[in-house]
């Protein structure tokens, strides 16, 4: 029987809806603000500005775009930053990654108030949550899977999760969250990356497998085992041979055979996706509340 599908843009949409209705009844206080900026012309960075501005827009929050060219400099880039920190109006702060080359990004990014840090990137969050803190700003696309998780399996205690990628955006981050003693976590946790000579024997072994790796249909039926749950991270852009010319966006599982195999998986698109925006505003709304003590 092929497994129960995780529709992350369902959930996404649960939780926009909730959001909206927080915002509404905060109203006396404001509202919240969040800038996003954007540096060089990088298309898919471009499409992920307008879906963050479009999210904003739908649930009330104010956004605030302040797109250049790679020329911009990275001096500029961080007196922007500075005087963004020091703006009332302005809860949130996101820098759009990939920065064109010759910016700094640890710079960047520890430039960034860790109060406003609603990526969840600068070192100060990312150690609060090495140590268990859970008021600190969480980096949205592990927040995303945790949540996904949680919904699909009510007790995490104990339960084998194997993260398949070792990037400080996801596999490490999420890694240090699920470990955690408490309700969202508790979990055994095994990182495994591209020096593990067979992948599969880690694999073998997850209860809950999440792919995060970057490499289209890395995760084959074979190395699922049966009635796992599994979540895509992968987001990969192949040529469609269907639409010769064109690409399709792939994840990191080979989907239609691991389907057969796990208890419930993620698609791509569709899964992971909308819930990284979503926790991103979830994000920005907890920063507005701090900013004005509420």
């Amino acid at each position: 029987m092929s497994a129960e599908i995780i529709d992350g843009k369902q959930i996404a949409t649960e939780i926009r809806s909730k959001l909206a209705e927080e915002i509404i009844s905060l109203s006396s206080h404001g509202v919240p603000g969040l800038a996003v900026v954007l540096i060089g012309n990088n298309p898919a960075s471009e499409v992920y500005v307008r879906m963050k501005k479009k999210a904003c827009s739908d649930i009330g929050v104010n956004s605030y775009e302040y797109s250049f060219g790679e020329d911009y400099g990275e001096e500029n880039l961080l007196k922007l930053i500075d005087e963004l920190n020091n703006d009332s109006k302005i809860n949130g702060i996101l820098v759009q990654l990939p920065l064109p080359r010759g910016y700094d990004e640890k710079k960047v990014i520890e430039a960034i108030s860790p109060l406003k840090d609603v990526d969840g990137f600068h070192p100060e969050n990312l150690g609060r949550i090495v140590i268990g803190d859970r008021d600190c700003f969480q980096p949205c696309t592990p927040y995303g899977c945790q949540i996904m998780i949680k919904r699909t399996v009510k007790n995490l205690k104990g339960k084998h999760v194997v993260i398949v990628g070792r990037s400080n955006i996801v596999g490490k981050p999420l890694a240090n969250m699920l470990v955690q003693k408490n309700d969202m976590a508790n979990c055994i946790v095994t990182v495994c990356h591209s020096a593990s000579e067979d992948i599969s024997k880690f694999t073998l072994q997850a209860d809950i497998l999440v792919a995060a790796a970057g490499s289209p249909g890395l995760i084959k039926a074979d190395m699922v085992k049966p009635g796992a749950v599994v979540i895509d991270v992968g987001t990969n852009r192949v040529d469609d041979p269907e639409n010769p010319g064109k690409c399709k966006l792939v994840g990191d599982v080979d989907f239609e055979a691991v389907k057969e195999v796990a208890a419930a998986i993620s698609p791509v698109p569709g899964g992971v996706g909308p819930m990284t925006i979503t926790m991103l505003l979830e994000n920005t709304v907890k920063a507005f509340r701090l900013h004005n003590d509420i």
